[in-house]
């Protein structure tokens, strides 16, 4: 016989597990139609407007006017990157090139030197290409002639990034160029150079794939040591297994996920013109924690002291896995501290395909700002900390470069101070790495626009502005395949000028016309001993209430690095209270004195 109140009971839960089915029905088809309107009526840009306003009261009016002019003709630059491209669709081939501002000449003014690439496959190794750099000597006013070949810079390698620096304390900037394959460093004799890759033993292996490299005094013995960033284990018998294809293309240039990782290079210098390996034994090789294979895919690499210690730390960019964060232990070794302070992943805890990278203090000198650009629908970063902090969050939305940076895919990325002002702006290079990328993702481009930021603390406001082509001109913002860039003050004018390669195309010079009557200070710093360009010193500017802090640290962006010399904005203040030197090996100095709107070389005292 059947229990009343169990029949009741079983009717209650019946009607119970309906009313869930139908509310949960509900609820999915509420969701469906939100969706179905968001995706029909918001572009991906406008899914962050709200949260991308800044906290300020500005208009676009507020916006300088500071014009870019396109004198890649004029100025004699005539450099066009060979990708390598057969057809076969090599990842390398999408990848260069980087170009490097630096005085090889010591005449004070910044000339060029441009990566190129060439086949990568079996022609690199039978060294059937032509030279892969190119050397442009500046005559002061931005006028550039080639001396690349007569100068001794000759190599066969599928050129990737650059970094100079005078290794060696003889007062010269030497050259090391990373490559697919072996890497080269070339001494220079007093503005001819000289191939001493094999006697310095920092070639690496011939079968590594190095990208962003730097040059930095790890340890504090006053000699300039190197990292080279490293990317995937490649080759094209590897390329052409994975056969990476997309529809309606078929075979594609695409993102590394299938490729396996590597390790880095971290060199020390040994004083005496060669270098040791202390790669492993320094902490910079990452491996899986359960099979020990290496997880690092490198495109950038920033050296920079974050905790303000006195010790340069390292912050690596990796594609598709998390990046690094290395902090110096002060014994010749680094402790990866990526996931703890905050910069290994997005806000969510993903990776990004990430390439160039840059550090600055964009806000105040308290507040330490990590720019990394990223992949395509993949918005450039922005980690900020404050105060000395180790502690970073990445604040790209609230800055004002969020939604404008999420759908190009940027390679380059640089702070600088384009209208001296004496805020950090910030500029991004994009182009994406398919070609044929317009026919399958309607918002893409193979060409894209640089993307100028603009520093609204100028005006009072918080974050960045993206500066419309009204403001700097249409040749600024046309659509390029932009890879490797750099900055410098080509011309003498005090103002920085802008240097963009192009993959598979030819690269481009801008002039900085701006005319705004800002003040400026430049310095060239110049030290005794080994680190004779003084990289690691920070120049410390107090003016009216507050302090502009800048380094000497050349590399930055992708694969590139900007002029030597650190220049200053002023605005419109024609009075500074006083310029402090913090010296690479602790030292200080302060100015008595220092010359407006002119360039000045400043010398350690002994």
């Amino acid at each position: 016989m059947t229990d009343p109140l169990d029949t009741q009971n079983e009717s209650f839960i019946k009607m119970a597990f309906c009313l869930a089915i139908g509310f949960l029905v509900i609820l999915l088809v509420a969701v469906i139609m939100v969706w179905v309107f968001w995706r029909s009526e918001r572009s991906p840009r406008d899914w962050f407007s709200s949260a991308n306003r800044t906290t300020s009261t500005w208009s676009h009016n507020n916006l300088p006017s500071t014009p870019f002019r396109d004198i890649t003709e004029q100025s004699g630059l005539g450099f066009v990157r060979n990708n390598g491209g057969t057809g076969n669709k090599f990842l390398p081939e999408t990848m260069g090139g980087g170009v490097a501002f630096l005085d090889y000449d010591n005449d004070g003014d910044q000339d060029l030197l441009l990566v190129n690439g060439g086949e990568v496959g079996e022609r690199i190794a039978n060294d059937k290409v032509d030279s892969t750099l190119t050397l442009l000597d500046n005559d002061g006013g931005g006028r550039f002639t080639e001396v690349g070949k007569s100068g001794g810079l000759n190599q066969t390698q599928h050129g990737m990034g650059v970094a100079a620096a005078d290794y060696n304390g003889d007062g010269w900037i030497d050259v090391f160029i990373s490559n697919v394959g072996e890497n080269r460093l070339f001494k220079n004799n007093q503005g001819h150079f000289e191939d001493v890759t094999q006697y310095a033993q920092i070639g690496g292996s011939s079968s590594a794939w190095s990208t962003s490299c730097t040059w930095f005094d790890f340890d504090q013995d006053g000699w300039l040591d190197l990292f080279v960033g490293n990317y995937v284990r490649w080759s094209p018998e590897i390329d052409r297994e994975i056969h990476y294809t997309l529809p309606t293309i078929g075979k594609a240039y695409g993102p590394p996920m299938q490729f396996e990782g590597t390790c880095s290079y971290l060199y020390r210098n040994k004083g005496n013109g060669t270098f040791e390996d202390v790669s492993g034994q320094s902490g910079i090789e990452v491996r899986h924690p359960t099979t020990g294979d290496p997880i690092g895919k490198a495109l950038g690499v920033c050296s920079v002291d974050l905790n303000q210690d006195g010790w340069m730390d390292l912050v690596v960019a990796n594609d598709t896995v998390q990046n690094f964060v290395f902090l110096n232990q002060k014994n010749g070794r680094f402790e990866e501290i990526g996931e703890r302070s905050g910069i290994a992943f997005d806000s969510f805890g993903g990776t990004r395909g990430a390439m160039g990278i840059d550090a600055g203090r964009f806000q105040d000198h308290q507040t330490l700002g990590i720019s990394i650009g990223n992949f395509a629908n993949e918005m450039t970063a922005l980690y900020v900390a404050k105060n000395q902090s180790l502690l970073f969050t990445d604040e790209a939305i609230h800055q004002g470069i969020g939604s404008s940076s999420l759908l190009p895919l940027t390679f380059g990325v640089f702070f600088f101070d384009y209208d001296l002002d004496g805020w950090l702006d910030l500029l991004t290079v994009n182009g994406h790495i398919e070609p044929e990328i317009g026919r399958i993702a309607d918002q893409q481009a193979y060409r894209q626009p640089l993307q100028l930021f603009w520093n609204l603390s100028a005006v009072g406001g918080n974050g960045f502005a993206e500066v419309s082509k009204a403001k700097v001109g249409e040749a600024f913002l046309q659509p390029l395949v932009g890879r490797g860039s750099a900055y410098a003050d080509v011309d003498g004018d005090g103002d920085m000028d802008v240097v963009v390669v192009q993959n598979e195309g030819p690269a481009h010079l801008f002039r900085n016309d701006q005319d705004l009557g800002h003040h400026w200070i430049r310095l060239h710093l110049r030290a005794p001993g080994p680190n004779t360009s003084a990289i690691g010193s920070t120049v410390e500017v107090k003016l009216h209430g507050r302090t502009i802090v800048r380094r000497v640290s050349p590399y930055r962006g992708y694969l590139s690095q900007s002029e030597m010399p650190v220049t200053i904005g002023l605005g419109e203040a024609a009075q500074i209270e006083s310029v402090i030197i913090n010296w690479h090996d602790g030292s200080q100095d302060t100015l008595e004195e220092v010359l407006l709107n002119q360039a000045v070389t400043i010398f350690k005292k002994e």
